[in-house]
């Protein structure tokens, strides 16, 4: 039977399962903020004392030493925690990426706008320039009254 594009393809057995990027994604990123708080650090450290001790000090020792089974749990994760780590900081230099780029193009409207300001102040400065000014007034009305005070009293 060949494929239709007019109709729904049917659906096979997956041999993957199927998972959201975007979900695991910000799972990843919650992992590794939390891996990289001091109260990881302090769990970790509570965890790794109760298990030493529990195999120094108890009957039941089920990892005793050189802790191996310890070593293999800490390895674990270890494994998962770099990957995690790693996707958590490709996806922050993704947001970083697409902020920079927004920051670009307001940067460049800015420069634009401030380019065109600059150019009405100065096209105000040539324009006031020819305008007379208060005190170019009263020095002119001042002059005036001195000469017609002065054609007065001849």
């Amino acid at each position: 039977m060949t494929d239709r594009l007019d109709q729904p393809r049917e659906l096979g057995i997956r041999l993957r399962p199927h998972y959201d990027p975007e979900a695991f994604g910000r799972l990843a990123e919650r992992i590794a903020r939390f891996i990289g708080t001091a109260r990881f650090l302090v769990y970790m450290t509570v965890f790794v004392t109760v298990w030493v001790l529990w195999n120094v000090l108890t009957p039941l020792k089920f990892d005793p030493y050189p802790y191996i089974f310890l070593t293999l749990m800490l390895s674990l994760q270890a494994s998962y925690a770099a990957p995690l780590i790693l996707l958590a900081q490709n996806r922050q230099d993704d947001r970083d990426r697409v902020q920079y780029e927004q920051d670009r193009l307001a940067a460049d409207r800015n420069q634009a706008e401030i380019e065109y300001l600059t150019r009405e102040i100065a096209g105000l400065r040539i324009a006031l320039g020819e305008v007379a000014t208060r005190d170019y007034l009263r020095a002119e009305l001042q002059r005036l009254g001195d000469q017609l005070g002065s054609s007065e009293r001849r």
